[in-house]
Order: C-alpha cells, then sequence, then structure tokens
C-alpha cells in the first residue's frame, strides 16, 4: 500500500478555521435556534464595488459572443489587469508587469511559492502567524524558527536565532494588527541580503493602513527588490473572497543557487511552476479586478475599507471603554484582544459561544505566542458589530 506524506502527521488534524466551523456546528445543533454572530473568520459582508459588477456583467456578456470570447487566458493573468496593478500599486517602484503573476488568492500563492525553493532551506516564520505559512511548511518538512511576536514588542518578530533562508513577514499584521516601520522592514531586508535570505512579504491589509509613513510595500525599502517577493489580494480590499482573485510580484533582480551554486531567477521559476500548475484566472474576474483601479472603482473601495474599518473603531474603543486591554485595529481589520487574566484563548472562545453566541479566534490556533489573545474582525456588518459589543459588555469575567 502507498504511504503517505508523513510530514502531515505533524500537523493540527484540522486547519483553524475548519476546527472552528467544527464548533460551530456543533452548538448549532444542541441550540439550533440561537442568533450566532461571528466576528471570527476574516469574511467580508459588504457587496463587491459596483464598478466590478459592471464589469462582470460586461465581461460575461462577451463570453456570450463566438466573436469576443475568450478561452484559456495567459497563466501569469491578462496583461490589462498586469498593467492596472503596476501602474496603481507600484508608479514609482520600477515594477514591470512581467513581475507581476495573477492568481486566484494569496492563500494559494502563500502556500505555492515555497515550492520553488530547496527542501532543505531553513524557514522563519512570526509567532503568532496566519496558519497557511506554518502548515505548508510543515507540509513539505522543513524546519521552521518561530519568532516571537510579543506585546513588549508591539508584536514585531525578533530576527532569527539560527541562519533563515525563507523568512515570511506580514504586515499589517494577521492576526495582531500590528504593522512594520520602514526601520522594522530595512532591519530585514539588511538581514535577507547579509544571509542570502528570501522574504515573502504578506501586504494584503495595505488599503487598511492609517498611520502616515507605514509602508505599503516592501520595495520601498532600497534593495528589497533584490530579496524580497510580495503578496496582494482583492479579497479584503474590494470584497472579493467569494470572487478570488490575487497578485504576486517576483522582481527578476531576485536570485537562488542552483544545484551547481550558480545564480538563477526565482522569476522565471516561479514562471515555470505557474504556467505549469494553473491554468489562469477567469476573464470575467480579471475584468472586475481591472475595474478595482477605476476612478469609480477606487472610490468604493475606499468607502468599503471605511466601514470595516469604523467597525474596528468602535470595537477597539467600546471594548477598552469596557475595561478589555486591545491591541490593533488602527492600521487592520482585526483587533487583537487580551484575554482576561488566567483566562485560555480557548476557554474565552467557548465562554463568548456559549453564552453570548459570539464567535471570536483562539489565539493559540496561530501559534504559541498567541496563547492570552483572541482575534475579533471589523468584517462584520454594522448592525451585527454592535450587537456583538451589547453582548460583550453583558458578560460576566
Amino acid at each position: 500500500m502507498i504511504k503517505a506524506n508523513p510530514y502531515y502527521f505533524d500537523l493540527s488534524a484540522n486547519y483553524l478555521f475548519q476546527e472552528i466551523a467544527r464548533k460551530i456546528k456543533q452548538f448549532k445543533e444542541k441550540k439550533p435556534d440561537a442568533d450566532i454572530i461571528s466576528l471570527g473568520i476574516g469574511d467580508v459582508t459588504q457587496p463587491i464595488p459596483a464598478a466590478c459588477i459592471k464589469a462582470m456583467v460586461k465581461a460575461a456578456e462577451e463570453m456570450g459572443s463566438a466573436v469576443t470570447m475568450h478561452g484559456y487566458g495567459p497563466e501569469q493573468g491578462y496583461e490589462f489587469l498586469r498593467q492596472a496593478i503596476a501602474d496603481n500599486d507600484y508608479p514609482s517602484l520600477g515594477i514591470d508587469i512581467d513581475e507581476i503573476f495573477v492568481s486566484d488568492g494569496a492563500k494559494c500563492d502563500v502556500g505555492n511559492i515555497q515550492e520553488v525553493f530547496s527542501q532543505a532551506a531553513r524557514v522563519a516564520i512570526p509567532d503568532p502567524v496566519y496558519p497557511v505559512y506554518r502548515d505548508t511548511n510543515i507540509m513539505a518538512g522543513r524546519q521552521i524558527e518561530y519568532l516571537p511576536c510579543v506585546r513588549e514588542a508591539g508584536f514585531s518578530p525578533a530576527l532569527p536565532k539560527e541562519k533563515a533562508e525563507l523568512i515570511y513577514l506580514c504586515s499589517p499584521n494577521n492576526p495582531t494588527g500590528a504593522v512594520l516601520t520602514k526601520d522594522d522592514l530595512k532591519k530585514w531586508v539588511d538581514y535577507a541580503k547579509e544571509n542570502g535570505a528570501v522574504i515573502i512579504f504578506d501586504s494584503a491589509y495595505k488599503e487598511y493602513i492609517t498611520t502616515p509613513d507605514i509602508p505599503h510595500s516592501i520595495y520601498e525599502i532600497e534593495g528589497a527588490k533584490e530579496v524580497a517577493i510580495e503578496l496582494r489580494s482583492f479579497s479584503k480590499t474590494a470584497g472579493f473572497t467569494g470572487v478570488r482573485c490575487a497578485y504576486m510580484v517576483v522582481p527578476k533582480a531576485l536570485k537562488a543557487l542552483d544545484a551547481q551554486g550558480n545564480e538563477t531567477s526565482v522569476n522565471a521559476l516561479w514562471s515555470r511552476r505557474h504556467s505549469t500548475k494553473f491554468n489562469g484566472v477567469a476573464y470575467v474576474v480579471q475584468r472586475a479586478a481591472e475595474a478595482v483601479f477605476s476612478a469609480e472603482g477606487k472610490k468604493q473601495v475606499r468607502e468599503m475599507v471605511g466601514y470595516y474599518m469604523e467597525n474596528a473603531r468602535l470595537i477597539r474603543e467600546t471594548l477598552a471603554a469596557k475595561g478589555f486591554t486591545v491591541y490593533g485595529g488602527v492600521d487592520a481589520p482585526y483587533i487583537w484582544l487580551q484575554t482576561p487574566a488566567g483566562m485560555t484563548s480557548v476557554a474565552l472562545f467557548e465562554k463568548l459561544l456559549n453564552e453570548v453566541q459570539l464567535v471570536c479566534t483562539p489565539g493559540s490556533g496561530f501559534g504559541t505566542y498567541g496563547e492570552g489573545f483572541v482575534r475579533l474582525t471589523s468584517f462584520g456588518t454594522r448592525e451585527n458589530t454592535l450587537k456583538a459589543l451589547e453582548r460583550i459588555g453583558n458578560l460576566s469575567l
């Protein structure tokens, strides 16, 4: 009988959000009439921008005509979308469209990019962390060093104690809501240069940054194109969680070593992998993504982001006024809530679910240093956000 990949047995039984869904299902089976409000999983509740809907409809109509329909598109993405990304997201940073790869989600990119690097590469991952960084490298059998992100350091990850070759960073951070300054990022770029490492920089929440001078791209740091890959997504920017579209920048200046010790282009390696294993994002979806960068689309995205950030402000300020210790929610749609003294993150999760029918995400699911916190998202409706805050206020802790 064929053997299973042994590294899969190093994973927890369920992916974090699958486990939360399982517990919610169990609760609903016991109390089918319960009015459950979820501020746990970061799924959006507002409709995607009208400009995107208009573009999707037009593109769908094109697909209904033999003259204008589209079959297989370029695996790396249509030029019209990649050009829009380059012109709008990277106008002064010198990113070429051949360095931009369109995909069906940043989650997929996070998990797939590590395939082009040696399995022997030692990985450094912040803790707490978006679980996909961790789990996909466990699946690959890599050695991982977890970088503590603690309150005393503003939840900024410490440099590795042992030499790392592949580094994952996320700013604004999921789950803590913390951001990395230019000085923080320069420190990491310098480390990568000195140690021949590659940084995977996840900036999926860059539209939520409100603090001046916080970098929106790692390429704002001199020399970053030689050591960093950047991921971005339309999921939280434009509500595309159910539409699926993202993009990744792999600079041509980024190099790795082949088996003979010669430098080789990471861009070329990823292009080869991408074209082999991926058939491209649907034309209709890419036209919708292009519309995000129109004048109308930009306005509607700002309104959507503003809606969620007002939710974040309400959560942060209301909970702080009630005596809770909270972090995040200023430059990110996540609030990192410290649990009351002596209470674990799972215990608070269960108390909120069982007593007031409110769902959060236990911090321990994001890593060892997530213990003592739970994550709340601002992606709910305004009505449910206000109801959730009222319920927490009535909770006896």
